[in-house]
Order: structure tokens, then sequence, then C-alpha cells
């Protein structure tokens, strides 16, 4: 048994390609390792920040009305009520408008 092929070493420098390769995968899992603790980072710092903005202590629905959904914008807190309306509130839990849906 003249050949033995499990010396990596003399393999190496039979065939340089291994050596770039060797390189490239290991710069490769580097890249990998990088990458997933840059996700891990950013999921940690985005879950940390609140859900919900700054709500009023109370918001009054007209006579009747029932909240079927509700929603957040910047400036806004838009409820659509059951009796087919959508209420449009301030921050402070004001009611700005009221528009009927067909």
């Amino acid at each position: 048994m003249a050949d033995d092929d499990t010396d990596w070493k003399a393999a190496a420098k039979a065939v340089p390609e291994l050596r770039f390769l060797k390189a490239l995968v290991s710069g490769l899992a580097l890249v990998m390792g990088l990458g997933m603790i840059a996700v891990v980072a950013l999921l940690w710092m985005r879950l940390n920040q609140p859900v919900l903005p700054e709500l009023p202590d109370r918001i009054d629905l007209p006579q009747g009305a029932t909240a079927q959904a509700v929603t957040f914008a910047r400036d806004w807190i838009v409820v659509v009520s059951d009796t087919g309306e959508v209420l449009l509130y301030d921050r402070a839990g004001q009611l700005v408008s009221r528009t009927a849906l067909p």
C-alpha cells in the first residue's frame, strides 16, 4: 500500500486547489456565522420594542356601537363599529369624525 490518501497534508500538496477550497469553505462559514449573529441581534432589538402605541385612558363609542376592528395610525385611532361606521379618534381619545360605510 504505497498510495495512502489519508494524509490530508500530502493530498493538499498534490492538489493545490484543495488549499483554495479550504479557505473558501472557512470564509463562507465565517460569513454565515456573522450573518446569524446579525439576524439574532436584529430580532432581539426589534422584538424589544413596544407593540402598541401610547393609548388614551378611555375611548367612548357612540351609544349601541361595539368595536369590530381597531387600527392605529401615526396621529389617529380608527375604530370600525358593528353599526357600519368608521370612527376617527385623536390621540387624546376624542371623536373627530364619523363616516358611515355603504
